[in-house]
């Protein structure tokens, strides 16, 4: 468990600073035999930013309640 929450603990840290990113995507807008027009269109995927704390924190919770065995 230890392991999983400096997992978490990092990605929420990245989450926080990282908001997001773009992706590009392509999309066939006209199709006539060999005639083709693609349109490139970038879609952001984003998060809040306290999705990223609550994942810290999560990560966070399990590395200090993790118990040796």
């Amino acid at each position: 468990m230890k392991t999983l929450g400096f997992i978490l603990l990092i990605a929420g840290i990245v989450m926080i600073l990282i908001r997001g990113f773009y992706v590009t995507t392509e999309k066939k807008v006209v199709d006539i035999g060999p005639v083709e027009i693609n349109k490139k269109e970038n879609k952001w995927i984003g998060w809040p930013t306290y999705a990223g704390g609550a994942v810290a924190v999560l990560g966070l919770i399990l590395v200090l309640t993790d118990k040796k065995r």
